[in-house]
């Protein structure tokens, strides 16, 4: 993987949606008074929750902010996605998908949203195998070779995939994918059960080796598991109801208990010992200030043989 310190991202879903725009506001200051840079979004956030039935709500709280913080721009780093906003309102199988048209025109109206001349980070959000993956890549790349993306990423890809993508792009002499965004935390569901969430792709072995092996960046999604660590009314899924997570949440207590922190905050001090920047939603400030508060927690050797034993 890249040799950057990891950090941080905020997730911002919810903004406009769920967390209304003055909530929002509130988060993103303190997010930036903490130290964070990186804003993740995506052109349909949050389709399945907004009246109107499309995505755009998250990036244009984002847009709103940017206009009320002068200088805010210079401060942070912006994400967005562009494959899964739907054509038609509430009807998500009518994604926009990875064309080189979609591609360009969904850019082009994040860009509006978001009130910004560019993105630093742009990503493809799910595969898309109805499109040649050599026009998706070749749509990518002309965007970096604008100047509209400072750089492209894969998110829900297999790796196959995007090692192709690579070799592709490598080809035709355009920007590749440097960075992947898959989900990923301390606990795991049970061995070859789909998680109940539709288009999300854990992190698997074979995505880290090629990240490592390429110098590639990745990023968590899903990383506290919406709560499930912390809230007692947000247990987790069935599926990861096995041994294991028993295993594991005892010894998380264990080495929260001697570092004097959080759950939350021992799990994002675990991914991004392993070189993984974590993707945190809030909805509410202190939430984002625990989360920043990771960055000083230091797990030894021996709390990570013990965290990943128990896996």
């Amino acid at each position: 993987m890249d040799n950057r310190d990891p950090r941080i991202v905020l997730g911002t879903m919810d903004f406009g949606t769920r967390v209304a725009p003055d909530r929002a506001f509130a988060i993103l200051d303190a997010f930036v008074a903490g130290g964070g840079v990186w804003l993740d979004t995506a052109n349909c956030y949050s389709f399945w929750t907004d009246p109107a039935g499309v995505g755009g709500a998250s990036e244009r709280v984002i847009g709103a902010w940017l206009r009320a913080r002068p200088g805010a721009r210079d401060t942070v780093r912006i994400a967005t996605k562009v494959r899964h906003n739907p054509l038609v309102p509430h009807a998500p199988d009518s994604a926009e998908g990875l064309s080189a048209h979609a591609v360009h025109a969904g850019v082009e109206e994040s860009l509006g949203r978001l009130g910004v001349d560019h993105v630093d980070l742009l990503w493809a959000h799910a595969e898309d195998r109805s499109v040649p993956l050599e026009e998706t890549v070749g749509a990518f790349g002309d965007l970096v070779t604008k100047g509209v993306a400072l750089r492209i990423g894969a998110a829900n890809h297999a790796a196959w995939r995007v090692e192709r993508a690579r070799s592709l792009a490598r080809e035709r002499g355009v920007e590749p994918w440097t960075s992947l965004q898959l989900r990923h935390s301390l606990v795991q569901p049970r061995p070859l059960t789909p998680v109940a969430e539709g288009g999300h792709r854990l992190l698997t072995p074979e995505d880290l080796d090629l990240a490592r092996a390429e110098g590639l960046a990745v990023w968590s999604y899903s990383s506290l598991m919406w709560g499930s660590y912390v809230r007692a009314d947000k247990p987790l899924p069935s599926t990861y109801d096995h041994p294991g997570t028993t295993r594991v949440l005892a010894v998380l207590d264990d080495v929260a208990d001697e570092l004097a922190a959080t759950r939350n905050q021992v799990v994002l001090a675990w991914l991004m010992q392993q070189g993984i920047d974590p993707i945190v939603g809030a909805s509410r400030v202190p939430q984002i200030e625990e989360a920043l508060a990771a960055h000083s927690v230091r797990l030894d050797s021996g709390h990570l043989a013990r965290l990943d034993g128990a896996r």
